[in-house]
């Protein structure tokens, strides 16, 4: 009988899949530190941005057949040295594609109504500050017409894409892989529309757009920098719903506090799961804490897909 430790949860979907075709699921997490002895017990292990599988883990459990990623990023697994030691690695990267980039978007609009601020003041000063507070949040701005710039153009950047192109946004889209196709946008009934789209350098991402979104894996060192802050616009607003580590926050909080910056929408930081104080307490910083992939249907998607993926392993 398969036993397949599911140590950062999976949707009840994706669990049922399993039991269905007889495998036998543990949901119960094992503390990273007690991790490899749990394992001993067990074919296979899921984890989605929590558990850490390094060299150590695997080398301890000659056991272990199969190591699957609910999610997109596998930077928490040692991937080539998995799969050079026999154990397949499988992850899941379009299910939460949508649920992702949507995020994207509660993090724009809420950084050009100032909603991270207003969310903060209103129940504390709304009583007696009401027409104060209406000032200062009256200089919104619109999306529509705006240059949304992407760095990162795989499933969750053409996803973005197709959100902001639908908001009737320009998009300017940075890739290592260039990309020259189209995004094509889906209408009620059978109306589609495809929009021409093709990277470009990221000079061109950073220095011309109104906005930008981060997209990419775990980098060695940050994307957005001193360098790259100085080189923008003023009054740009920037998400990063991707890694931790691909911004510089000190030179982060710099610009906005020297008004480069208009705003930051953030959900995942360099200190995870204690990021610094002054992102927590940025007046213009909108935060999340690292939900990108966290809706219902994201889940069930993944979980689904999951399943899937560790039944035709085994059976193979």
């Amino acid at each position: 009988m398969i036993k397949i430790l599911a140590n950062d949860g999976i949707d009840p979907i994706g669990k049922a899949l399993l039991e269905q075709a007889g495998f036998v699921v543990d949901t119960e997490t094992v503390p990273q530190d007690k991790l490899i002895e749990a394992l001993q017990n067990y074919d296979g292990l899921t984890v989605r941005s929590a558990t850490k599988v390094r060299q150590d883990v695997i080398d301890a459990c000659p056991n272990l057949k199969l190591i699957g990623r609910g999610g997109v990023g596998m930077d928490n697994i040692d991937v080539d040295y998995a799969r050079s030691k026999g154990v397949a690695v499988v992850n899941t990267p379009a299910a939460s594609s949508l649920s992702v980039a949507e995020l994207v978007f509660a993090h724009l609009f809420t950084g050009i109504r100032f909603l991270q601020d207003s969310n903060r003041k209103m129940p504390v000063e709304g009583a007696t500050q009401f027409n104060n507070l209406k000032k200062a949040y009256a200089k919104g701005i619109e999306l529509r017409g705006k240059t949304m710039g992407i760095i990162g153009f795989g499933r969750i950047g053409r996803e973005t894409a197709t959100l902001a192109l639908g908001l009737g946004m320009n998009v300017l889209a940075y890739d290592l892989f260039p990309y020259d196709g189209t995004i094509t946008l889906n209408f009620q009934g059978d109306l589609k529309l495809d929009i021409p789209v093709r990277t470009v350098s990221l000079e061109e991402v950073i220095t011309k757009s109104d906005f930008i979104s981060l997209h990419t894996p775990f980098a060695d060192k940050p994307i957005l920098g001193k360098a790259e802050f100085d080189s923008m616009k003023a009054g740009v607003g920037v998400v990063n719903c991707s890694r931790g580590g691909t911004i510089d926050e000190a030179a982060l909080i710099d610009a906005l506090d020297s008004g480069k910056l208009a705003f930051a929408g953030l959900d995942v930081y360099d200190n995870e799961p204690t990021p610094l104080a002054a992102i927590l307490h940025h007046p213009k910083i909108s935060l999340t804490p690292h939900i990108g992939a966290s809706t219902n249907e994201a889940q069930e998607r993944i979980g689904t897909e999951l399943a899937e993926l560790i039944i035709a392993h085994f059976k193979n």
